[in-house]
């Protein structure tokens, strides 16, 4: 079983643009203790009330299946460790778990403790045997050792039996500056092993863009405990990615990591840790992201559909992700009906998709964007069912915007469509030309279809595609609509941003009433 160390609250949140607030971090934790790793670091006690906070708020919550460490670094030099302030901070915040940093490479001892070699040495024993003594599990961050043994090989050496003389029960070889690449990491490691005969772990960042690579590589040679963040938070590039790491370790390498059913939730746990953080997903990181599973060339798509494993490396639901499939200009008959399958369409049967398939690539060519708008893909399906009528027809609309002495500014808009063979004219004010056109087609559809209440504008985005064209651009409009916890989007895209509007909104609407309740409104 590889330990899985995981430092998101602390090493995690000196990216820079995130600050977590107290609750933030237990909601967190929290989250990390149902993953089922083995620690989390919940920060540094001696560095700031929050997260001292953090750990007293911590001792009252029963973790099921994760032990609490806080960090610190060894004592000052010249100092005795039961007279030093950080680790002081260290035993006030009551964990099971002590995680110590200290110095391996000669640069930071001569140039930034200023101190000897043999002085480092002692303060490394002394401060673990110290909290060792007080009933504390202890954990050894040896800080830049990939640079320090290319620097000095035995020294690095030396402090890692310093750790071990201590009471360390792991020691962990840090890549602090990011810049090892696997083949050094696993050179190095296997010197450790053969020199320590004691548990070893890896902490790696990102700077080299091989942390993932070199945290995987550490194990392969012998380490069994693996520090890193959720999503690869962390200072400059970045930690390993516990997501990739986990991943890695149970489906490559055969490795356990996490309780049974853990490793279906990471998806989950990646986008609710960059929730909480306030960060928009990266929905392109490996295994857990919404596109890591997402097929789009017409060629893949096609094989896909005779083997799912044709294009993929894994089953995507044993990380709690799946497949979807994409539709924009580059696909092919096969993304739209999987499309098509996906909404429960009959696009085998009635509907021709080589027809819907050529407009939604002119449509493309002239600023749509199917990718962002899959719903708009699945009504241009539907349309093309043998015996489908359309909800509402479009006869005429019109949009006034006006200033007015003593009113000020206002929106007004007259919609008129035809219902199963009758005329319906509405109008509406709004705060703006589309919500005045979004009401006033409300209005007109309601009488007949009093589901529309239950339609909800989500979110409404607009971008413009060649600004070089000034007021003359093209003009692409995205509406999120939602339905009972349902989500789904649609496109648009025209000179004219009410026309451009317009677009979304008609797809969005009859989404919403012709193909969502068919399936419970699938997310899209």
């Amino acid at each position: 079983m590889i330990e899985i160390y995981d430092t998101t609250l602390r090493d995690g949140t000196q990216r820079e643009g995130i600050s977590l607030s107290g609750d933030d971090k237990i909601r967190v934790a929290r989250r990390l203790d149902e993953l089922g790793v083995a620690f989390i670091e919940g920060g540094w006690p001696g560095s700031n009330p929050k997260d001292a906070d953090f750990f007293e708020r911590a001792r009252d919550i029963e973790w099921v299946t994760s032990l609490v460490a806080a960090f610190g670094s060894t004592c000052r030099v010249g100092n005795r460790p039961e007279d030093d302030a950080n680790l002081k901070a260290l035993l006030d915040a009551r964990t099971p778990v002590c995680t110590v940093v200290g110095k391996t490479w000669t640069l930071h001892v001569t140039e930034v403790l200023r101190t000897s070699l043999d002085e480092n040495l002692r303060i490394i024993e002394d401060s673990l045997a110290y909290l060792k003594a007080q009933g504390r599990r202890v954990i050894y961050d040896a800080e830049h050792f990939f640079d320090g043994y290319r620097a000095d090989p035995a020294y690095s050496i030396e402090t890692l039996k310093a750790a071990a003389r201590g009471g360390a029960e792991t020691l962990v070889l840090c890549d602090t500056n990011g810049g090892s690449l696997p083949w050094q990491i696993g050179e190095v490691v296997d010197v450790a092993r053969k020199a320590v005969d004691h548990p070893l772990g890896i902490h790696c960042h990102n700077d080299s863009e091989s942390a993932v690579a070199n945290s995987l590589e550490a194990v392969r040679r012998g380490a069994v405990h693996v520090q890193g963040t959720i999503n690869g938070y962390g200072e400059r590039c970045g930690n390993a990615n516990l997501c990739s790491v986990i991943a890695g370790l149970e489906l490559k390498l055969d490795r356990r990591c996490l309780p049974e059913g853990g490793l279906r939730t990471l998806h989950d746990v990646s986008h609710f840790v960059a929730e909480v953080a306030n960060l928009a997903p990266d929905e392109h990181l490996a295994y857990v992201g919404n596109s890591a599973f997402a097929h789009k060339g017409g060629i893949h798509v096609a094989a896909m559909r005779r083997s799912e494993d044709s294009y993929q490396h894994i089953d995507p639901t044993l990380v709690g992700n799946r497949m979807r499939v994409v539709v924009s200009e580059l696909s092919g008959r096969g993304n739209l009906l999987s499309k098509a399958e996906e909404h429960g369409l009959a696009a085998g049967g009635g509907a021709d998709v080589a027809d819907v398939l050529n407009d939604i690539k002119a449509l493309e060519a002239r600023g749509f964007s199917f990718e962002a708008g899959e719903a708009s893909v699945a009504v241009r399906l539907k349309r093309n069912e043998a015996g489908y009528t359309a909800p509402f027809d479009l006869i005429d609309f019109l949009v006034n915007v006006e200033h007015r002495s003593g009113r000020g500014l206002f929106a007004e808009a007259m919609v008129k469509v035809r219902m199963k063979g009758e005329v319906h004219h509405t109008a509406a004010e709004g705060d703006g030309p589309v919500d005045a056109l979004y009401t006033a087609l409300r209005k007109a559809l309601i009488g007949r279809f009093p589901e529309i209440d239950e339609l909800h504008l989500a979110d409404y985005k607009v971008r413009i595609l060649d600004p070089e064209n000034g007021t003359g651009a093209i003009t692409r409009v995205l509406i999120d609509m939602q339905r009972d916890g349902k989500r789904w989007s649609t496109v648009g895209a025209s000179p004219n941003i009410i026309e451009a509007s317009w677009m979304a909104l008609v797809d969005s609407i009859e989404y919403g009433l012709t193909i969502a309740p068919a399936k419970g409104g699938p997310s899209v």
